[in-house]
């Protein structure tokens, strides 16, 4: 099925961002610092947004990240 086109600017400055996959080379925004390196290990669809498991150095078998469609304070995972 193909991938849904938003036509909001919003979505289209974050197109990259949604379009990751497993193995991409990822940062991510948790509270209090700063941006953490990790690697994507699973992506998982949703209506709302996609949720991306990633691997970081503390947690080598993965967290799962929401990004929020729509919404920039949403997007927690970034490609590096």
């Amino acid at each position: 099925m193909p991938r849904q086109r938003f036509c909001s600017t919003l979505a289209q400055m974050h197109e990259k961002e949604w379009n990751m996959k497993v193995n991409d080379r990822v940062t991510v925004k948790t509270d209090g610092g700063p941006r953490r390196p990790g690697v994507v290990l699973a992506v998982e669809e949703f209506s709302e947004g996609t949720m991306y498991l990633v691997s970081l150095e503390d947690y080598p078998l993965g967290i799962w990240f929401f990004n929020e469609y729509g919404h920039p304070d949403g997007i927690f995972v970034e490609k590096a």
